[in-house]
This record gives structure tokens, C-alpha cells and sequence, in this order.
């Protein structure tokens, strides 16, 4: 399938939008319900596939990739002419935040698992944690929301997995797990997966899923020497 032949419908939804004189989020329930009552997708099982992390550091660039990964119907030509501009969700160099809130594309991919059952997927955008004009309650706020309602959460991070990495990780995600207190699932969230950008040193752990998961195996390691704090963090 060439590039030209992709359509890429939709548009990204804004479905929480921070009040600009209060600073509060608020929910926009009828545009959620409009992407999920859809009767394409209504009566299907949803996997929604959030990218969360630090704000400029491409998350928005990441999902427009997977916008033309899913768009090509899995396509071995997916990636198309690498001049041809990016679409989908709004993403520009510079370094002021782009992307507020939380936002979802608008129509749902269909796709068939090995059992025949159809599963539709929502890819979410979601406001990057520590920029200048938003608070540590912000940064939060969204990043644990997005955790919770999630299958699967990309943890987007730029050259190295570091300690404050996972520090940030585990105030964020604490959250879900006084979620748990209220509800009868076992697990706040599903699955979480670290997404190494511009990693620098192939020749210690190399490209790929094998060398992150060696990578990821390493640091989560706890030993008698690190402080008792870092082991917290660890385990």
C-alpha cells in the first residue's frame, strides 16, 4: 500500500480541557461519549493506548507515527515517503508546551484479534508533566488520570531511564493505587511500557525491545548499596 493511498480520518478531541480562570480540569463528557457511542464501536471491548511523559520531548510526534501505522492497516510501507509532513495530533518544534489536557482521536481503530473478536483502539495525547505554566497538582493530576483509564501507557523519556524517572513515576501511579481502595479490580492499570528516545549507547545495551528490557532489568535492580530511599523506588 503506497502513502497516497492511506486516508488518516479523524481529528484529535480535546476531553479534558483545563478552565483557564479557575485552572481546573474539566471533562467534556459529550465529546467523549461522541468518539466512544459511535456506533462502530459502541458495543465492541476498547484498548486505549495513551503516551504520557515530560512535555517537549515528541509525544505528540510518537503518536502521529502510530496514527500512520494504524491508518495503513498495518501496512509492511507504513512509514511512507519520509518527507511527507506528519499529521494528526498537533506537534511543532520550539520549546513552549504544545499539547493541554487531554485529547483522544476521534475514530476509533477496529482491529481483529486471533480469536476473530474486533477491539477497537483509541490513541490519547496528553499534556506533558513540568512545563513552566503548569503545577506540580497539574502534572499529577493528568498523569495519573491518564494511568488509570489506559490498557496501555507509554512512558515516554528522552536519552536514559533515570531516578527521578521513576521517582516521578512513583508519586504518579500512587495515585492509582488509592483508586484501588474504591474499586473491585485488582489493578488500577494494565500495562506499562519505558520508551528510550535518542538512546546514546548502543554499545552497551543495544536498539530494540530486548536491549530496553535488559536495560529496564538493570536499574530496577536493587542492591545493599543504594540508599534505602532508591530501593523504595526500585521495588
Amino acid at each position: 500500500m503506497e502513502m497516497e493511498d492511506i486516508v488518516m480520518d479523524g481529528h484529535p478531541v480535546p476531553i479534558l480541557i483545563q478552565n483557564e480562570e479557575t485552572g481546573n480540569f474539566e471533562l467534556d463528557t459529550a465529546a467523549l461519549e461522541e468518539v466512544l457511542l459511535n456506533p462502530r464501536v459502541a458495543d465492541k471491548f476498547v484498548c486505549v493506548l495513551a503516551v504520557a511523559g515530560a512535555f517537549r520531548k515528541g509525544k505528540s510526534f510518537l503518536l502521529d507515527f502510530l496514527l500512520r501505522y494504524m491508518s495503513s492497516q498495518q501496512s509492511e510501507q507504513w512509514l511512507g515517503d519520509c518527507h511527507q509532513p506528519l499529521k494528526g495530533f498537533k506537534w511543532r518544534q520550539g520549546s513552549k508546551r504544545e499539547t493541554t489536557g487531554v485529547l483522544i482521536w476521534s475514530k476509533p481503530f477496529v482491529i481483529k484479534k486471533p480469536s476473530g473478536e474486533e477491539v477497537a483502539v483509541i490513541l490519547m495525547d496528553t499534556q506533558g508533566t513540568f512545563d513552566i505554566q503548569s503545577s506540580m497538582k497539574d502534572s499529577t493530576m493528568v498523569f495519573a488520570l491518564t494511568t488509570m483509564v489506559s490498557s496501555v501507557l507509554v512512558y515516554n523519556l528522552m536519552n536514559n531511564i533515570q531516578e527521578d524517572d521513576l521517582m516521578n513515576l512513583q508519586l504518579f501511579t500512587s495515585y492509582g493505587k488509592l483508586a484501588q481502595e474504591d474499586c473491585d479490580t485488582a489493578h488500577p492499570f494494565q500495562r506499562l511500557h519505558f520508551l528510550v528516545r535518542d538512546w546514546g549507547f548502543p554499545f552497551e545495551v543495544p536498539y530494540g525491545h530486548q536491549g530496553g528490557q535488559k536495560l529496564l532489568d538493570e536499574i530496577l535492580m536493587v542492591t545493599e548499596k543504594q540508599h534505602p530511599a532508591h530501593q523504595e523506588v526500585e521495588t
